[in-house]
């Protein structure tokens, strides 16, 4: 068995005013030029995961224009032991609405079901931009362990808005900031923990598997040094840094401040200083590390989707993705913009193509 779609629905989303996709547990290979809404079809796949979906859009940037009528993502999600009927709906421009087998359910009861995993161009600049990028990116594999990180992470953004707003407002009075900081540290702590072995899950995955790509070193690091590993830390790093934070106008200690640092193990070259292939190697290494790794958790491979999987790979390399993704398993749902980058799977996939007249999508199976 496997972690598989059968069904795809997509309602007003995006690109496609209405597209019904039937497909079975192999890879699935979507071609098409440019612009045809390739992509979109792996955004509405995302929807079957928490979180806002592989772009972070806005449920109102996914609904289709001009009509903006709202829009309906749905299908048959087989898992190890059953089948769930899934929908997002938003209607409007509304927040996004889960129900699972017509029952309304919360993303997290979604995470306990349904596992699935991306790698998108934007990733691509992955290791050489920001921090920001590269804590979403750990953090979606954190959330593919664990479900519960997605509840910690929001308990602690919430605690950190309310605790900056004391700060922007110049508040000096400890009473106001005492619970804040608690619900802060305990938060922060699970977050913090969690990250760690998430990278430790990682690096045996990767040291365990016989693979074309390379290997990659990870370490959490942090940009105020050294991140409180305990509640009990946190909460005093955090009162200690109050005046600092004051001047700052935002808080400056806690696991919102983490960075993933990345070093291509065989070379011992930091990945921010590794060419763009291997760049986009180290990642395509890590995605399949997570896989293999959940797949000895759950007893089935994720879902994965990989948009534009074919960049920067030579021919060699996609051989291997492609013969590591069927040793695997995996459903992974691809994209390019012609058939022949996906030669190498020959039968063992099923084929989309995707075709754009005067924007509307249209999709169909080869």
């Amino acid at each position: 068995m496997s972690l598989h779609l059968t069904s795809l629905t997509l309602s007003h989303f995006r690109s496609h005013k209405r597209a019904v996709i039937g497909v079975d547990s192999r890879p699935v290979a979507i071609f098409g030029p440019n612009g045809s809404g390739k992509t979109n079809i792996l955004e509405a796949v995302s929807l079957f995961s928490p979180g806002r979906g592989l772009r972070r859009a806005s449920a109102e940037d996914m609904t289709r224009r001009p009509e903006a009528l709202g829009w309906k993502v749905s299908g048959h999600l087989h898992t190890n032991t059953q089948v769930h009927e899934i929908d997002s709906t938003s209607q409007s421009g509304a927040s996004r609405q889960v129900r699972i087998d017509e029952k309304p359910a919360s993303q997290v009861a979604l995470g306990k079901i349904a596992r699935v995993l991306w790698l998108i161009p934007s990733m691509d600049r992955l290791w050489i931009e920001g921090t920001d990028g590269r804590r979403r990116f750990l953090d979606r594999m954190v959330l593919s362990f664990e479900p519960s990180h997605a509840e910690n992470t929001l308990a602690y953004e919430k605690a950190m808005r309310e605790r900056n707003r004391l700060l922007k407002d110049m508040v000096r009075d400890p009473n106001w900031y005492t619970a804040l900081e608690g619900q802060m540290a305990q938060a922060g702590a699970a977050i913090h923990a969690a990250r760690k072995r998430t990278v430790a899950r990682l690096a045996k995955a990767q040291a365990g598997a016989e693979t074309a790509f390379p290997t990659a070193e990870l370490e959490l690091t942090s940009t105020e040094g050294t991140m409180p590993d305990t509640a009990d830390d946190l909460r005093d790093a955090l009162a200690e840094s109050r005046f600092r934070d004051l001047s700052a106008g935002r808080t400056l200690v806690g696991p919102h401040r983490s960075d993933l640092y990345g070093v291509y193990a065989a070379k011992g070259v930091a990945a921010k200083d590794c060419s763009t292939g291997e760049q986009k190697a180290l990642l395509v290494s890590l995605i399949l590390a997570n896989a293999r790794a959940l797949a000895e958790d759950i007893s089935v491979a994720p879902i994965l989707l990989l948009d534009e999987v074919a960049a920067h790979l030579d021919a060699d390399r996609r051989a291997a993705l492609y013969d590591e993704i069927c040793a695997l398993g995996a459903q992974a749902w691809m994209t390019g913009t012609g058939p022949e980058l996906f030669a190498e799977l020959g039968p063992r996939a099923q084929y989309l193509e995707v075709t754009d007249t005067d924007g509307v999508s249209k999709v169909t199976k080869t």
